[in-house]
């Protein structure tokens, strides 16, 4: 017998690299719902910490939870499908709202005098700061050198270290003389508890999907304990455009921006570190066009945000370990994900559900978010050569600089506004001072360190969420 001759759909479909596959449909959605699944916890975090931070209404904060799905949504279908060859990473890559942004936005909006002042000077920032992020794009790799792994670690390891007290501060929300009730410690206990066993005893989906589910859990356990209040979904709409300038038209603040345009500067270095990540674990090679075009979808995205009440967009690497461990690689997959989060943005009822949630169990799932990204920040500063004093040193001050206005209250109160903006924000100072340092130890005056450790195989990518 002759050798079977392969047909030519078979051929074509031999060609085509795993990342440019489209699936059949039930994969497709299963695996696309994966990817929802394991990023929304982090989605609707952001403008939840903004919300509580600054006391808004339930009706305010549905707003915030909305708009930042939605425009998750679009920025991830910016980076998976493109704009022709000039926009996007086309890697299955999943976009939302970055974490860098929030202490600047509670410092602006504390200066400003509160929500309905603050907010349009955030979101005039944002807009400035990403298009300040779309000019760069083009030169940003020959920039990397200022941020190494000693910079990029410390400034990660900072938000997550300086967002922690945050969590806390929500177990005793509202209570009387900041006294936490038992109740709301117990709950957060459980929560904890739950989301523990979950990670050591189930596999796949449902470990992805854990903080979903102790969300889930904990809420319907603070039921009969009378903490949760479902009157917050009775008024929202099943379907409903977000409000575009909910919170007015965007004011734009010089010390604002330069905050912003510094917490840009780390979201484009993340996405950098990101893709490049990506790349080898699809296969799939990224070099210095690729990543222009990512952080140019990651700029876009971060400046149509405001319009549609959202922040800053950037890349979520909890994703990338569900790339890891699916070993699915279609950016189709991650581009129907970001479909999803198109339609859940456009129902108010969705985003209304999510803040009924027990502050005491968004504290437990919190925990753990912010956790992880401190330790992203000491995975990466593994990479670099802290046996070195200098770089050390570079660790200890950015921690230094960076904690200070988290742990003393009012400690810059008597400067003027515009110094408040930028020194009140730990995460613009302590990226400040990481790079500063880096150029006096690792490049002025004397052959340094690079600030990285010799070159070591790269460890797969913890499930953590920026």
């Amino acid at each position: 017998m002759s050798p079977a001759v392969p047909r030519a759909s078979e051929a074509a479909a031999a060609d085509v690299h795993p990342v440019d596959e489209i699936l059949p449909p039930g994969r497709m959605v299963i695996a696309s719902l994966q990817h929802v699944a394991s990023m929304y916890a982090g989605a609707v975090s952001v403008p939840l910490v903004v919300a509580v931070a600054t006391k808004m209404s339930p009706a305010d904060t549905a707003v915030l939870m909305g708009g930042s799905l939605l425009m998750a949504g679009i920025a991830t279908l910016l980076q998976t499908l493109g704009i022709g060859t000039f926009i996007g990473s086309k890697l299955p890559f999943v976009n939302g709202v970055s974490f860098a942004g929030v202490g600047v936005m509670l410092t602006v909006i504390a200066t400003e005098g509160g929500v309905g002042t603050g907010l349009p000077v955030v979101f005039g920032a944002i807009i400035v700061s990403s298009v300040f992020g779309f000019l760069v794009s083009s030169y940003f790799s020959r920039l990397v050198r200022f941020f190494p792994p000693v910079v990029t670690g410390s400034v990660i390891l900072l938000i997550g270290v300086s967002l922690i007290p945050v969590a806390y501060d929500w177990i005793v929300d509202d209570a009387p003389h900041g006294a936490a009730d038992p109740k709301s410690i117990g709950l957060t206990g459980a929560t904890i508890l739950l989301m523990l066993l979950l990670q050591r005893f189930t596999r796949g989906f449902l470990k992805q999907i854990s903080m979903l589910l102790a969300l889930l859990f904990g809420t319907l356990l603070a039921v009969p304990l009378g903490l949760v209040d479902f009157s917050k979904v009775s008024d929202a709409a099943l379907v409903g455009v977000p409000s575009p300038l909910h919170f007015g038209a965007p004011q734009f603040s010089l010390p604002a921006i330069v905050s912003m345009c510094v917490v840009m500067l780390v979201i484009l270095t993340e996405s950098t570190a990101d893709m490049i990540a990506l790349g080898k674990i699809v296969g799939k090679d990224v070099d210095e066009r690729t990543i222009a075009r990512g952080l140019r979808a990651d700029s876009l995205g971060s400046a149509l945000s405001p319009l549609f009440n959202a922040f800053h967009a950037s890349a979520f690497a909890q994703n990338i370990g569900l790339v890891v461990i699916s070993k699915v690689r279609s950016r189709y997959v991650v581009a129907l994900s970001g479909a999803i989060l198109v339609l859940i943005g456009l129902s108010p009822a969705a985003a209304a559900l999510v803040s009924v949630v027990p502050m005491p169990v968004l504290a437990a799932v919190s925990l753990f978010l912010f956790g992880s990204i401190a330790v992203s920040g000491i995975q990466t500063l593994v990479q670099a050569d802290l046996h070195q004093g200098d770089n050390a040193l570079i660790v200890v001050m950015t921690l230094g600089a960076g904690l200070a206005p988290a742990l003393s209250d009012g400690i810059y109160s008597g400067f003027p506004d515009w110094a408040q903006i930028v020194l009140g924000s730990g995460i613009s100072t302590g990226c400040l001072v990481a790079v500063a340092l880096n150029l006096v130890f690792n490049h002025w005056g004397r052959k340094g360190s690079s600030g990285a450790a010799e070159p070591k195989p790269e460890p797969e990518p913890a499930t953590v969420a920026h």
